[in-house]
């Protein structure tokens, strides 16, 4: 059954050869010689078999597993430098008619208010995220085709892109809606979305039907083959993920993983981004009923065996996560992370009352952006708003072939900066302008490149003078 250039879901997500790895792993978790030759493999930095990646998962001997973590840190350093990209999630509607029994938008909860934002209220919403800083957003919605049809969505979208408040303006959309069709996706594809985001919650079909009990999402082969159909769509930059904590996270990594292949053999680009939410309390949710939660150090190990096992893809992690957990993962393989970010459905424009609030779930990490900017500094990262890729035309295959020769920080590292010089001047507080600045020069003395580090210099002191918007 198991075809990784199949079209068909369960036959590139197979569930018996994913129990097949999971046993295989087991089997050899304690067998050095071949843990060793894994590694020996992974070290070449082009990546790893969803089998061997789980191996090394497994694997509970401590010098090894030493191995691992600095062997993750090695490739998140060579592939994507210190940098730490920021976004911002933005809610445009909680009405949903599907039944996920792990979401406060399921159908049947009264509690929370239903609210679905003008074009007006997204506006508005745009102008605080932009007053914060932020140049990326990843849009949520619910999926309901009456209150949030695709026509909804484009419009959305394209007031998004509209506004220009002061310095401030979003130069990239990324979407997280429901699986929908080719066309649709093609609709997204000349609307100018960045990356099509979808969480496929749990890849074990029968727990997928479980927790999916009702609606459109019940569905598991078109939600599983939503990125296919993306794919097709035109869309070439897709994000994978999974809620863990619904079921075994050792049954999730190797579907992902499979999943990423599938994407490599049907399409020749992997995922652009694979993001890693663990279950979270929200209204009317108890995550404790899942019992498959996982603890801190073991999620770290999650990351850093996805690092190793595709080197290439941007990994995410959200505010769903504690300060101290981020920080624990930052050097392992992440390298996005949202801040300041608001679950609910206008939440950015004013504080919402209690009684109003629609938060999807709680957020662990509830610091303003400019704090998050002044720790990611402190701690030697480069906060980047690039959104130079997308915006040049290098995505899809051309992204890839660029980031697996490791040639990204190229165009990232300078981009970078000047992102991070747009925001110290418009945004930031005293501190963290004191650091940032600080921050820029040091990595300006590093550079090697002495026409390039002129160069850029001179965006830097225009950047200075009231200039915006340059890129490589």
């Amino acid at each position: 059954m198991y075809n990784p250039k199949s079209h068909k879901a369960e036959e590139f997500i197979s569930h018996k050869e994913v129990l097949e790895t999971l046993e295989y792993a087991e089997q050899n978790k304690n067998n050095t010689q071949l843990i060793d030759e894994i590694i020996a493999k992974a070290k070449e930095e082009k990546g790893l078999t969803h089998r061997e990646a789980s191996v090394l998962l497994a694997c509970d001997i401590p010098e090894k597993n030493e191995e691992i973590f600095k062997l993750a840190k090695k490739i998140k350093q060579n592939y994507y430098g210190n940098r730490i990209v920021l976004f911002a999630p933005l809610y445009l509607s909680n009405y949903c008619v599907n039944g996920c029994v792990y979401c406060p938008y399921h159908k049947k909860n009264t509690h929370i208010p239903r609210k679905k934002l003008t074009q007006d209220e997204i506006r508005r919403e745009v102008e605080a995220l932009q007053d914060m800083g932020h140049k990326r957003l990843a849009i949520e919605a619910g999926e309901d085709p009456v209150n949030n049809p695709i026509e909804y969505i484009l419009e959305s979208i394209n007031t998004i892109y509209s506004v220009k408040h002061k310095n401030g303006a979003i130069r990239r959309v990324n979407v997280n809606i429901a699986a929908t069709t080719v066309e649709n996706y093609k609709k997204l594809h000349d609307a100018g979305i960045g990356t099509y985001i979808l969480f496929q919650e749990t890849y074990n079909k029968e727990s997928y039907e479980k927790l999916h009990p009702t609606g459109p999402k019940h569905d598991y082969a078109y939600h599983t083959e939503a990125m296919d159909r993306a794919m097709q769509g035109g869309i070439d930059d897709v994000g994978l993920g999974v809620l863990f904590g619904l079921e075994s996270y050792k049954y999730e990594f190797a579907a992902i993983l499979m999943h990423a292949e599938h994407l490599e053999a049907a399409f020749g680009v992997g995922p652009h981004t694979i993001s890693v939410p663990r279950i979270r309390r929200a209204d009317d949710i108890d995550p404790d009923v899942f019992d498959n939660g996982i603890d801190d150090d073991t999620f770290a190990k999650i990351v850093a065996c996805i690092r190793i096992a595709v080197p290439y893809t941007g990994m995410i992690v959200s505010t769903r996560e504690s300060q101290e957990c981020r920080e624990k993962v930052l050097d392992l393989g992440i390298s996005q992370v949202s801040g300041g970010s608001k679950t609910s459905v206008g939440g950015y424009f004013q504080p919402m009352p209690e009684k109003e609030d629609s938060a999807q779930f709680d957020v662990s990490d509830r610091r303003p952006l400019d704090e998050v900017i002044k720790w990611l500094i402190n701690l030697g990262y480069i906060p980047s708003f690039c959104t130079a890729c997308y915006r040049k035309g290098r995505t899809g295959e051309r992204f890839m072939e660029i980031c697996k020769h490791e040639q990204i920080h190229n165009f990232c590292h300078p981009n970078a900066l000047m992102t991070l010089k747009e925001y110290l001047e418009d945004y930031a507080s005293p501190e963290t302008k004191a650091a940032g600045e600080k921050l820029i020069n040091e990595e300006l003395i590093n550079f090697d490149n002495e026409k390039l580090k002129g160069d850029l210099e001179e965006k830097l002191t225009q950047i200075h003078q009231g200039e915006r918007d340059f890129r490589y």
